[in-house]
């Protein structure tokens, strides 16, 4: 599972789920799109991949839903909070419909494949369903819904990457960018949606990822968030003795250590990894490189073992809890993040405090915390009893998240005092006076400009002097 935008433990960082992106020069365009997108990171970059196709035919991008002739919301099925916010805001956007003529609604992303027939037959919410691998096919599907059919396209495929499509960076701040390198997921979690939403796993070409990072960096770029379900299965073959040219498997070892090579001032993040295939390897790559950031997120879901058998997880306690172990003995001081899903079927109280006694263990930075909600046609939904009432789930939920809470303040806590390198991403929310900018580590700092002359993009010396739970306060230091 991938990291979610919101109900992450960080003072600075953004917490909606909506997404609207740049405007475009208005003379460039004759026609507007607007997007929303919801859910992890994979769904942001791939509403940079339909901006970067709706772009080259003729629609430019607008912050301003009223002024859009499309409007797509990129879906999440992860939780049925996001589909019942989905459905919220397309009943707002019918309302706009009826007073813009020509306006179109369409659905994209997770939700496109197994509500299809609600949004476009029973409550004729939308105009256009297109499905995660269907993208390329956006263009004619408009040219249907603009003559008055319903234009639908869920496919999934077993090879479509997007590899040759440049994304348009949607929203950026000009510092960091996410590269997904994969697609797909093979792990059947017994609570998860994505292998039926998003298909089978398959993996990007390392040249075009390499060249797309490469990019970025000549634009001025000086992070890159490698993304996948889970990188480090991420597996390509190069050449063949077919072609007679000697093939190469390239693992994600190899992948990251090709990146981190474009520079040493690029950054390079991934997420994100299954704790069952991180491996000593990719530990190794990370110490050896000092822009290989020092930050891992390893979902663990649950600390029961029993658990996570049902979850079908394929690890138990005290693997997982070995593998922390291992990261602490390569990577000292590496940043650890997590996440859970309390209440799931069966659930005792027993289970739940090992769940808690997993998280004092591993002692998280932050997590991404979720009361189980049953999701249709998964594992779990076809062979489990959602049997966890809703006043306990939310309940043990609450002491997560108190456990989370006080584990982020007491790690932050430990780095006052210490000096961080700190990639500055540009004003915090709360001052134009101060910047906001990320460790290695992934951790947010605040600090005074002063009277430095820096700017967006630019490396600088911290030091800790204060704390909240999600932010670290500083100082530049010479």
């Amino acid at each position: 599972m991938l990291d979610y935008v919101s109900d992450k433990v960080q003072d600075e960082t953004r917490q909606g789920e909506a997404f609207a992106p740049f405007a475009n020069d208005p003379n460039q365009y004759k026609k507007r799109f607007y997007i929303e997108s919801y859910g992890c990171q994979m769904n942001f970059a791939d509403s940079e991949i339909v901006a970067s196709i709706l772009n080259k035919e003729g629609f430019g991008a607008t912050r301003n839903v009223e002024e859009a002739d499309l409007i797509f919301i990129n879906t999440c099925s992860i939780r049925e909070k996001a589909e019942q916010t989905v459905r919220k805001r397309l009943t707002e956007f019918r309302r706009l419909k009826k007073q813009k003529q020509g306006m179109l609604v369409g659905v994209l992303g997770c939700m496109a494949e197994r509500l299809k027939a609600k949004f476009l037959e029973e409550e004729k919410l939308v105009d256009i369903v297109v499905g995660p691998d269907a993208y390329r096919s956006l263009p004619g599907l408009v040219t249907e819904a603009e003559g008055g059919q319903k234009a639908v396209n869920v496919l999934l495929s077993r090879e479509e990457t997007y590899a040759d499509i440049s994304p348009v960076r949607l929203d950026s701040n000009g510092v960091s960018a996410f590269v997904s390198i994969m697609r797909g997921c093979n792990n059947m979690c017994s609570f998860c949606v994505v292998p039926f939403t998003r298909g089978r796993e398959r993996s990007r070409d390392a040249e075009s990822i390499i060249n797309e990072c490469n990019e970025l960096f000549e634009k001025g770029y000086k992070e890159v968030t490698l993304l996948g379900q889970n990188v480090d299965s991420y597996y390509y073959t190069v050449g063949s003795q077919e072609s007679g040219v000697g093939s190469q498997n390239i693992t994600f070892a190899m992948l990251l250590e090709m990146v981190a090579n474009i520079s040493p001032e690029l950054r390079v993040r991934f997420s994100t990894s299954h704790p069952k295939d991180i491996t000593d390897e990719v530990l190794h790559t990370m110490a050896k490189y000092e822009n290989i950031c020092n930050y891992i997120h390893l979902p663990v879901q649950s600390g029961s073992t029993r658990i996570l058998q049902l979850m079908n997880r394929t690890y138990t306690r005290e693997w997982y809890m070995a593998k922390i172990d291992r990261i602490r003995e390569i990577i000292p001081g590496c940043g650890i993040s997590s996440d859970f899903i309390t209440g799931f079927c069966t659930e005792t109280e027993e289970d739940h405090k090992e769940t808690l006694s997993i998280m004092e263990y591993s002692k998280y930075d932050y997590s991404y915390m979720f009361f189980y909600s049953e999701r249709p046609g998964t594992l779990a939904e076809r062979r489990y009893d959602d049997d966890i009432p809703l006043e306990i789930k939310k309940r043990r939920l609450h002491e997560i998240v108190q456990v989370q809470n006080r584990l982020s303040f007491e790690s932050n806590k430990r780095d006052i005092g210490k000096t961080f390198t700190i990639l500055i991403e540009g004003d915090s929310k709360k001052s134009d006076q101060d910047w906001m900018g990320r460790s290695s580590e992934g951790k947010v700092f605040v600090f005074p400009k002063e009277s430095y002359e820096l700017k967006k993009g630019d490396y600088v010396m911290v030091k800790v002097e204060n704390c909240t739970q999600g932010t670290l306060l500083g100082k530049i230091i010479n």
